[in-house]
């Protein structure tokens, strides 16, 4: 559907920014959904490699995600959108304090998912309501994160930034630091022109990560990805990868943050994405110390509470198990702390608590801990811990 002259598309525009910017976005790009190129390569790629882990729902939308027309046939103009989400300190100051967790930025207010959504929603509305009399049969469709697009992509095209070598979106204006949000619609808007990329050399982002996850630039592999590991994985986190997540219990913000790029970032302004004060860098021994009841109580409105208080309760012990270079009332509080997740109902609980206390504990005491122990458990997965704890203690 198109809007007849430059002069109205001009002034549909201008509309559009300014009720923009009342809605509390960074910036707003819009691309032509025909000039979108193909993903299906790329995504078959990832998924071959395996670099989806456990996400099989990356395979499953595979046909939907290669390109916007999958999705809707009738959109011709994509409105994507940044939210500044900021932050006002380097996420990355809190690893080197092993006895506090340390949470991923996004994470650290309400869930940007629905703030963001019923702001696209309002946007959505008013842009209808503009166009209603010439462009009746006007149609919107509104997405944030959930659905099978590839947002990152798409911001690149309609100018919003490049995606990086981490493989997310860079901004000049923002750094790393944008959540985006995706308007499609049937009317047909101007575009306007596709960000280069400007990571030259740099690869700061890859040096940066933990468990290098970055086969080459611009690759990722998730499997291997902190974000993964502590969100979407279901499972045991690897032996191997344990170690180096250190503190990180919900996500990772090293690539985002270890950009140049950031130099220009500005702290988020919008209320609900300043992070919670007791969410900065809260102790390990506090979050051991809740149950589910507790949990839910304590991340309600959070998109950590999401993964359910067993993954996360996963993910704090294994941050526990890597704290074990503090002083000894740090490491006595945390073994006190850490011991009766032996006794928890889920073994993905029970077997991060076990690999945690080989960590913590000295060998003769943790020995003889298992000797009293390891003859009742029952769960495959959870005697297979104890083993190789053992193995690491006695060797």
């Amino acid at each position: 559907m198109t809007v007849p002259n430059p002069d109205k598309q001009a002034k549909l525009r201008a509309f559009i920014d300014k009720e923009t910017q009342a809605l509390g976005f960074a910036q707003l790009r819009v691309c032509r959904a025909s000039d979108a190129k193909s993903r299906e390569a790329v995504l078959r790629h990832f998924v071959e490699k395996g670099y989806h882990g456990s996400m099989d729902w990356m395979e499953e939308t595979l046909d939907r995600r290669a390109h916007p027309t999958n999705l809707w046939d009738d959109v011709q103009s994509i409105l994507m959108l940044g939210f500044n989400y900021g932050p006002d300190e380097d996420p990355r100051d809190l690893l080197a304090h092993p006895d506090k967790a340390n949470i991923s930025v996004y994470a650290r207010h309400r869930d940007y998912h629905d703030l963001i959504k019923g702001r696209l929603k309002q946007l959505s509305a008013k842009l209808l309501s503009r166009v209603r009399d010439s462009q009746p049969d006007g149609a919107i469709k509104v997405f944030v994160d959930t659905a099978p697009v590839m947002e990152k992509p798409l911001a690149e095209l309609a100018g919003l930034g490049w995606q990086g070598k981490h493989t997310n979106l860079v901004s000049r204006e923002f750094g790393s630091w944008l959540f985006l949000g995706a308007i499609f619609t049937n009317l047909d808007l101007v575009p306007d022109e596709a960000e280069m990329d400007r990571c030259g050399s740099c690869v700061a982002c890859q040096e940066a990560c933990p468990t290098g996850a970055f086969p080459k630039p611009y690759q990722i592999d998730a499997s291997r990805c902190i974000s993964y590991l502590t969100i979407e994985n279901k499972g045991p986190i690897p032996h191997t990868l344990r170690g180096a997540i250190g503190n990180r219990i919900y996500g990772c913000d090293d690539c985002l943050a270890a950009c140049p790029w950031n130099k220009f970032a500005q702290q988020a302004s919008e209320a609900k994405l300043k992070a919670r004060a007791d969410l900065k860098a809260p102790a390990l021994v506090d979050f051991l110390a809740l149950d589910d009841a507790a949990f839910r109580q304590h991340f309600s409105g959070s998109p950590i509470k999401r993964i359910g208080r067993n993954r996360f309760m996963r993910n704090v012990l294994i941050a526990a198990g890597n704290a074990g270079k503090g002083d000894d009332t740090e490491i006595s509080g945390l073994i006190g702390a850490v011991t009766p997740h032996l006794g928890d109902a889920d073994p993905l609980v029970r077997g991060a608590a076990i690999w945690a206390l080989g960590r913590l504990m000295p060998a003769q005491e943790f020995v003889q801990m298992a000797k009293d122990r390891i003859d009742g458990e029952t769960a495959l997965d959870v005697n297979e811990e104890w083993h190789l704890a053992l193995e690491g203690k006695t060797q």
